[in-house]
């Protein structure tokens, strides 16, 4: 049997985790089959990954892939601030964190305000099904108003957009997918995880026990019979955004990028600026008003700096600086009381 090998000649299997304990079907599972195959074919190496998660459904799937990834467990709503950590001390880590939609809309959203707000350097998947599972699928507070679970009373309240959220306090990226759109959601993750800075992916993940009526907004099948894509994105490494493109609906165009590879970009239906952060609320918007989820790269913006570049972090990690290293000699630091004096 041929075992295919990636860009660093490592086979899948050094990507994947434990077997699941979720419901079966569930669309968190989904979204961790995309980690796997986004991580392998980047070339990562798995001890180069930090897996940080918060509390719920969502929280516990970083058990099921990158086994021989880092990984951390935190409490709940608290892990960007771990997760803000883990990435000052080790600049070296790529921190793939996963949240639920009740672990950063409610409990965690201050937490998730400051990461946006400082930039940090992470993926952060929020695995979105509009109900707390854990705790017997009470609406959570990104559901639509209108959405009806399997039992229990229409949602009467307005919902928390976690993108618009995003896009309006200035992440540097912003992406929606469904967690039955594979090839999106892996271009989606695999351009994530080359960017420099946040980059927050709303994925909306139907939750089989108490939320997979037609009823209910997060719904598969509701999400696969409304679901307004922007684009396909193939790739997207972390340059300087290249001159803006007009393609016509239904075709494509390959572009060239500053390192030589190719971005493929199709038009599925009208254009979409995803430099733009208006033209990304008007999309978000007009879905909303027609019961739509919008889907693909609603934002990108690859000039602001990250939290490292604003702190001007060494290029050693921090835990890898020896004493002397941190410690200023008596000269130096009789110029720096002497810069707090005047």
């Amino acid at each position: 049997m041929t075992i295919r090998l990636n860009v660093i000649d490592l086979p899948k299997s050094d990507y994947t985790g434990g077997p699941t304990s979720l419901c079966a079907g569930c669309g968190h599972n989904q979204i961790s089959n995309v980690v796997i195959n986004a991580a392998w074919e980047n070339g990562i190496k798995p001890h180069q990954i930090a897996k940080m998660s918060g509390i719920g459904c969502s929280s516990k799937t970083p058990a099921y892939f990158l086994g021989q990834a880092h990984g951390f467990n935190t409490v709940h709503g608290r892990m960007p601030s771990v997760s803000t950590g883990a990435r000052m001390t080790n600049t070296d880590l790529k921190v793939l964190a996963v949240s639920g939609d009740g672990d950063s809309a409610s409990i965690g959203i201050g937490q998730f305000i400051h990461a946006i707000r400082r930039n940090v350097n992470m993926v952060y998947i929020i695995e979105n099904n509009g109900v707390y599972g854990l705790t017997k699928g009470q609406y959570s507070a990104t559901v639509e108003k209108g959405s009806k679970k399997k039992k229990g009373l229409v949602n009467e309240s307005q919902p928390i957009d976690m993108c618009k959220l995003a896009v309006n306090l200035g992440a540097t990226f912003v992406a929606r997918s469904f967690s039955g759109a594979k090839k999106q959601l892996t271009s989606l993750l695999k351009a994530a995880l080359s960017h420099d800075g946040i980059a927050i992916i709303d994925v909306i993940s139907p939750c089989v026990t108490f939320a997979n009526n037609d009823e209910s907004f997060r719904s598969y099948n509701y999400v696969k019979d409304n679901d307004t894509e922007l684009h396909v994105y193939d790739y997207i490494p972390h340059f300087s955004p290249v001159e803006q493109v007009d393609i016509p609906a239904g075709e494509y165009e390959d572009i060239e990028m500053h390192d030589g590879s190719i971005l493929r970009l199709e038009t599925v239906g009208k254009g979409h600026d995803s430099s733009s952060p208006v033209a990304a609320l008007t999309a978000i918007h007009e879905a909303e008003i027609d019961s739509k989820h919008v889907t693909g790269l609603l934002y990108y913006n690859a000039g602001q700096p990250s939290l490292s570049q604003s702190l001007n972090l060494s290029d050693t990690p921090l835990y890898q600086l020896s004493e002397e290293d941190m410690r200023p000699d008596e000269a130096s630091l009789a110029d720096i009381l002497t810069n707090f004096r005047s």
